[in-house]
């Protein structure tokens, strides 16, 4: 059987929910590593930007745009309470920052897994 190029059986690459759920996988398990394994989360982010614009007009581009806020904000925070550790608050900050990305990281897998777009707000 000769398939056309233009179905969605011949195309060679993964389908945008798979990357989505690459993109989640990569962030959770450099979270939850505790950065150990920190580079998972860079590579996330960096899929994300790449697959950005393959995604405009879908589902998928909320999560992608979901996922590079979270990572930002997230980072902001991390940053701000690493410096805060100077006058002590730091680490009552940073555990709010990360427990805030985790919880943004499974609330927009959740969505994904429902095939709904993460609903703003937190």
């Amino acid at each position: 059987m000769i398939q056309d190029e233009d179905t969605p059986e011949a195309d060679k690459g993964l389908a945008q929910r798979q990357i989505i759920h690459l993109i989640y996988g990569l962030f959770a398990l450099g979270i939850v590593s505790c950065g150990f394994f920190g580079p998972a989360i860079i590579a996330a982010i960096v899929l994300a930007y790449l697959k950005r614009a393959d995604m405009v007009g879908t589902v998928s581009a909320g999560h992608i745009d979901w996922v590079i806020r979270t990572f930002w904000w997230g980072l902001l925070w991390i940053v701000l309470s690493a410096i805060a550790m100077f006058v002590f608050v730091g680490f009552v900050t940073g555990a709010i920052a990360v427990i805030w990305v985790i919880y943004r990281l499974i609330k927009g897998w959740l969505a994904h897994c429902a095939g709904e777009m993460p609903l703003p707000g937190l």
